[in-house]
């Protein structure tokens, strides 16, 4: 193995071992501390949201409203069936 490929190896396996930062001189951050974290990390993650343009809404609506239709309708005549089935079965 190349020394580059070894290096290489050790930084990603080094990587893989890292755990979260704490605080200095290795005491536990204090409960606003922990909170002001929580929300900064927050705020970081809703800064990578997306948000969907008007025609991917028509589109993603459309498509919900017409898988709930077919499986209404599929459920519907599973229901009709079950009760014919029965009331067949049972005399009605």
């Amino acid at each position: 193995m190349s020394e580059t490929a070894a290096s290489a190896a050790s930084g990603a396996e080094g990587s893989a071992r890292k755990t979260a930062p704490k605080a200095p001189s290795g005491e536990r951050r204090g409960l606003f501390a922990r909170i002001a974290l929580f929300v900064r990390q927050v705020v970081a993650e809703l800064k990578k949201v997306v948000r969907p343009t008007r025609q991917d809404l028509i589109t993603y609506t459309s498509v919900v409203l017409v898988f709930v239709a077919v499986v209404m309708a599929f459920v519907t005549l599973v229901d009709l069936g079950i009760g014919k089935v029965t009331f067949w079965v049972f005399g009605g």
